[in-house]
């Protein structure tokens, strides 16, 4: 089972339909993964004041070199503006060459933080499970 941080809400409610995106790094070194948790906590800051954020936990699995998100936004625009806001980017590409990087996407009708994460737990059980080829 993976560590994870708090609920760090966004400005957006989640009433509504939502999109959540689980987010899952494996780092090629284990001496890298403080580093990427430690910017992933940089990220989380400023969750607040993200359009379109509903919210987000961090999680980690130390033992494993694995550490991600998962965040829950109104909408895919929501989650492209993220992807593509400047601080992200900047992280992506110092961290790019450095492991590997799997996500995963789906809708819901409302936000749910225990069926929410239970169904990001399984995502991150079946990633686990499946082979896998760390690039460095």
């Amino acid at each position: 089972m993976a560590m994870r941080s708090s609920w760090r809400p966004g400005p957006a409610d989640g009433g509504g339909p939502v999109l959540v995106s689980v987010t899952d790094f494996t780092c090629a070194n284990p001496l890298d993964l403080p580093e990427v948790f430690k910017a992933g906590m940089t990220l989380r800051r400023s969750w607040p004041e993200l359009d379109g954020a509903v919210g987000l936990w961090l999680w980690s699995r130390p033992l494993r070199r694995r550490c991600g998100s998962v965040a829950v936004w109104t909408d895919e625009a929501a989650l492209r503006r993220f992807v593509g806001w400047p601080p992200h980017v900047e992280i992506m590409r110092r961290f790019r060459h450095r492991g590997t990087i799997r996500s995963h996407t789906w809708r819901a009708d409302s936000f749910d933080p225990e069926e929410t994460w239970a169904r990001a737990a399984g995502c991150l059980a079946q990633a686990e499970a499946a082979p896998r080829t760390v690039s460095r």
